[in-house]
């Protein structure tokens, strides 16, 4: 996987201040911490960066915070994108309930290694599957339905592909890993 840790983004964040409304959509994600480069550097255009803004699902949806972190944390470890992967293990992590084997696993691992359950496996499936296919298979499909709602599923979906184009932007970018957000393990 590439890391850009020591690379310099190739576009940088908006001058500062930013805007008060830019600066209020920003201090309602950050609750005090300093924004991160991701935000700073969409503050450049407004309107994608209200786009890109209002196109988040970190609020209270049909899913648990477990279930978003899996889909969120296992996608941008599957397109290598340490930084976005970093921000929300450092995060979340400990919110979603992960032990080291696990944070381990969604990077290198697999949805059969022994740290997972059965729900979280399922997770890991759907999202392998919609990285390598770009669909879901039948089985797995009937596997989703049997455990979540018609409106979790098109969730869980719309949340695997937004932040796959977020691991788009933060790679694309070369976007410097954040202070005190989670390297990948090693290997």
């Amino acid at each position: 996987m590439v890391s850009y840790k020591n690379h310099s983004a190739r576009i940088g964040p908006a001058p500062t201040p930013l805007p008060r409304d830019m600066q209020e959509a920003v201090d309602a994600v950050m609750r005090g911490a300093p924004p991160l480069t991701l935000f700073t550097t969409m503050a450049r255009d407004r309107r994608l960066f209200f786009k890109f803004f209002n196109s988040g699902l970190l609020d209270r949806g049909h899913l648990t915070i477990r279930q978003r972190e899996v889909v969120i944390d296992r996608v941008t470890a599957s397109c290598g994108a340490e930084y976005e992967w970093g921000v929300h293990v450092a995060a979340y992590a400990a919110k979603a309930g992960f032990t080291d084997a696990q944070i381990a696993s969604l990077v290198t691992g697999g949805p059969d290694d022994a740290c997972w359950d059965d729900a979280d496996r399922l997770l890991i499936r759907l999202c392998d599957g919609l990285q390598e296919n770009c669909t879901i298979d039948d089985d797995l499909w009937s596997a989703l339905a049997a455990n979540y709602s018609d409106e979790a599923i098109i969730e869980l979906i719309l949340l695997a592909g937004t932040y796959r184009t977020v691991s788009y932007l933060v790679n694309g970018l070369r976007l410097p890993l954040e202070a005190g957000a989670r390297r990948f393990p090693a290997n």
